[in-house]
């Protein structure tokens, strides 16, 4: 398989993940806003509102993912890849968003709780549901790191903490049933508010960071220069090294110190293999080298070279 057709694989296998999101949610809100339904409790109407949470944030990933794997155009020549940080951060005020409307709903509660009507089946079906969306958490954080989709793995983990929650709503509603303290229904649901505040917040910061071109992690730094260092041969040194990473793809440049009699094919063909080697190694990567001869090598401030052996 050629690099366009890996590429275009992998982007229809993030599209379908993506879309089946959708429809999971929606199974899932369904399920959960039967379950507060059945039962009047202001905890399962915490967790079903996260739901739609679900469905909004599912919806704005497969957007944002079908822009992402879009070419790189006239106007966008360095391609798209910064859409899916977008769907991330609007998926952290949704959560804030929710957290809020929880809250309010629990100031109206807490001073008149009320007893839970068929509770033993209404958290029967939440629990469903929190299976249902622990699956899904699972397949869409393992899938989302292997193609580096960050609104596939926000979501994923976003799920996870959803069902982190579900999983305390329906062990503090079973307290509440079996002692009849009726004021753990709305104090679970500030609870799951908090929760879901903090996981907001993160959520966001993790996505804001990658709209600033934040570099890969140091030992993907390492990795990279140990790829430049086995390749290189015929060239002197590296410096100013710099990466950052968008979506699923890393940006990589770096001065490449050559003696200054080399010829300009020669160099070319040291670029060439170093690229070669990088692309082989790191999926969506994108390299630009400066060649310099080295009497006229400039190393910038606060920067060191790495001589080759």
């Amino acid at each position: 398989m050629n690099a366009a057709s890996s590429s275009t694989a992998a982007k229809q296998k993030v599209v379908r993940l993506a879309f089946w999101s959708i429809v999971v949610a929606l199974v899932v809100l369904g399920l959960k806003a039967f379950a507060w339904w059945i039962t009047g409790s202001v905890a399962l109407y915490s967790d079903a509102l996260e739901s739609i949470v679900n469905v909004v944030t599912a919806i704005a990933a497969l957007w944002a993912i079908r822009i992402s794997h879009m070419p790189a155009d006239r106007d966008h020549q360095h391609g798209h890849h910064k859409a899916e940080y977008f769907a991330a951060v609007l998926e952290g005020a949704m959560i804030i968003v929710a957290a809020l409307l929880i809250m309010s709903q629990v100031f109206r509660t807490l001073s008149n709780p009320g007893p839970l009507e068929q509770p033993w089946e209404g958290l029967a079906v939440n629990g469903f549901a929190a299976v249902l969306n622990a699956v899904w958490a699972f397949v869409l954080i393992r899938q989302g790191r292997s193609a580096k989709s960050p609104a596939l793995e926000a979501d994923g983990h976003h799920l996870m903490t959803d069902v982190m929650t579900s999983v305390g709503v329906i062990a503090g509603l079973v307290l509440a049933v079996l002692t009849g303290w009726t004021i753990l229904d709305p104090l679970l649901a500030a609870l799951v508010a908090v929760n879901i505040l903090v996981q907001g917040w993160k959520i966001m910061g993790e996505s804001l960071s990658g709209l600033m071109d934040k570099a890969v992690p140091i030992e993907d730094n390492l990795h990279i220069r140990d790829i430049i260092s086995a390749n290189s041969k015929g060239a002197l040194e590296v410096h100013d090294l710099k990466t950052r990473t968008a979506g699923r793809a890393t940006f990589i440049e770096f001065h490449l110190i050559v003696d200054g009699d080399m010829p300009v094919r020669e160099s070319h063909v040291i670029c060439d293999r170093i690229e070669d080697a990088l692309r082989a190694e790191i999926p969506s990567v994108r390299v630009l080298i400066h060649v310099e001869p080295d009497d006229e090598a400039k190393l910038p401030p606060g920067t060191s070279a790495v001589p080759f052996a």
